[in-house]
């Protein structure tokens, strides 16, 4: 008699898996749970990292995530009103930024482990499957599915995802097993960032300095751990890979000061440049990147955290719609013909304020120029706008008119159930349909086929709106808005069924 050898196990099955749980990817997952698809994500770490990261907010990814309730304002605010803060530009403090009073601060500061723990708990929350301990070793693309070998400790398994999106960094596995083609610049400094104890810390300059030797960016903490950054420009650069010593960080931050600056107790070194990638595409087939496996920069000015996140707030509900089997076949291209050109705009500026912080006198004109050129209101504004997302605006489809592709104000709006905020009204991730008095029936009749998906809010007369009828995107971007005539149900049919698929028969 023989022994009966049970059948092989079937693989997991997954909507999608994402690779990395870090920011992005816990708030990909968290805006996947929020329209009802639980996430599997495959994270290495078994806990949050904290070590000194990204730890600025800019003003779109604050209204970003005001607008689906992961901060709230204390008091309304206005549109009207602005509140600004300084920014550097290259080292220099030469930037303004600012923001409507109802849109949040400009700049908020929040620890990247912080923003990484709390979507992580709202992902959870929503449903997803957070395995840390686990990593991606393998990927087979397949036409209806990616096949994702797995290692947990010594055992390895499979899950076949209808979807997978590669959140895992700079050195993405899903990047390089996938096979993205990308773009890149070679580096131009060497930077060192360590949290250490600094012995003399009243005579060392804080914030940022500038030598002939390069530039350094220090945290002056004299009760406890300092931050210290320097940007060495000195060639050839090291090997980016080697290993960072104490001794490293001391040396250069003394030879770029100019005097010794002691320290001891190091909790965190590492080390960075200006080296850039961009992925050519976001996606191939079922397979998407988002976050540093997508884009690569220096990390000037706090860009590449923000970037990420707006990256997950827009792939988000379009991957939603995709593994629900709701979205336009053309849906999921949209995100590469969004976010990569942003993602390109954020590299070139990071390589402008690296070629404006080389550190040789024969530079000192340029940055004398520049100093110039931001205290012109409109240079200022156009540089703050891409720094803080607040300049980015998406591609209308067609001929659509001048608000589309904008991101949508938050507007206080009146409605027969009281006033709502935009923000508000968006936390639910459902698109909006807007429509005040002036609109008419005709494109409430035309919406009943997407009842299913849509938001329809009637708004009461006497608001200062430009538009008659609005169309807003779960992550805050216009769809579609008429005036007058306009209004009328063809064109908006048209978006509907391009942003969200065809409708429901029989509605």
């Amino acid at each position: 008699m023989t022994d009966l050898v049970p059948p092989p196990a079937r693989p997991e099955r997954a909507a999608v898996l994402i690779a990395g749980g870090g920011p992005v990817g816990m708030l990909l997952a968290a805006e996947l749970g929020i329209q009802g698809v639980g996430a599997v994500v495959i994270e290495p770490h078994r806990r949050t990292v904290d070590t000194p990261r990204a730890g600025t907010l800019h003003a779109r990814t604050v209204q970003s995530l005001l607008r689906r309730d992961y901060l709230r304002l204390s008091h309304p605010g206005s549109l009207t009103e602005h509140r600004s803060t300084g920014f550097h530009f290259g080292g220099m403090p030469v930037l303004e930024i600012s923001a409507p009073t109802a849109e949040g601060p400009p700049l908020l500061g929040q620890p990247q482990e912080a923003l990484e723990r709390a979507f992580e708990s709202r992902a959870r929350k929503a449903g997803a499957d957070i395995r840390r301990g686990h990593r991606v070793q393998h990927l087979r693309v397949h036409d209806t599915h990616v096949e994702v070998g797995i290692r947990a400790d010594d055992e390895d398994y499979t899950i076949e995802a209808g979807y997978v999106v590669g959140c895992d960094g700079a050195r993405s596995t899903v990047r390089e097993q996938a096979g993205f083609p990308s773009t890149t610049s070679a580096p131009t400094f060497d930077a060192i960032v360590g949290q250490v104890r600094l012995l003399d810390p009243f005579a060392v300059p804080g914030g940022w300095t500038h030598t002939a030797e390069g530039w350094t960016l220090i945290n002056v903490n004299p009760q406890g751990l300092s931050r210290v950054i320097t940007h060495d420009f000195s060639h050839p650069l090291p090997p980016r890979r080697r290993p960072v010593l104490l001794d490293d960080l001391r040396r250069t931050a003394s030879r770029i000061l100019g005097r010794d600056v002691p320290m001891d107790r190091p909790a965190h070194l590492s080390r960075f440049s200006d080296f850039s990638r961009l992925a050519d595409t976001y996606r191939r087939g079922r397979v998407l990147l988002a976050g540093d496996a997508a884009h690569v920069h220096a990390p000037l000015g706090g860009q590449g955290l923000n970037t990420g996140l707006q990256d997950a707030f827009n792939l988000g509900w379009k991957l939603a719609l995709a593994a629900g089997g709701e979205a336009p076949p053309a849906l999921l291209d949209t995100y590469t013909e969004e976010r990569r050109p942003v993602a390109e705009a954020v590299i070139a500026n990071t390589r402008t304020q690296s070629a404006l912080m080389r550190p040789g006198p024969e530079f000192d004109p340029l940055r004398a120029h520049t100093a110039d050129l931001f205290r012109l209101p409109e240079v200022n504004r156009r540089i703050a706008d891409v720094i803080s997302g607040q300049g980015v605006t998406y591609p209308a489809k067609g001929a659509g008119s001048r608000w589309e592709g904008g991101f949508l104000p938050n507007h206080r709006l009146h409605t027969d159930s009281g006033p709502f905020s935009v923000a508000e009204l968006l936390a639910d991730a459902r698109p909006l349909l807007l429509l005040t008095p002036r609109a008419g029936a005709a494109p409430e009749s035309c919406a009943r086929g997407w009842a299913d998906r849509l938001r329809v809010v009637r708004l009461t007369d006497g608001q200062p709106l430009e538009w008659d009828a609005l169309l807003c995107r779960p992550d805050g971007y216009t769809a579609w808005a008429a005036q007058g005539a306009e209004s009328g149900p063809d064109r908006l049919a048209a978006a509907l069924t391009c942003w969200f698929g065809p409708p429901v028969a029989g509605r």
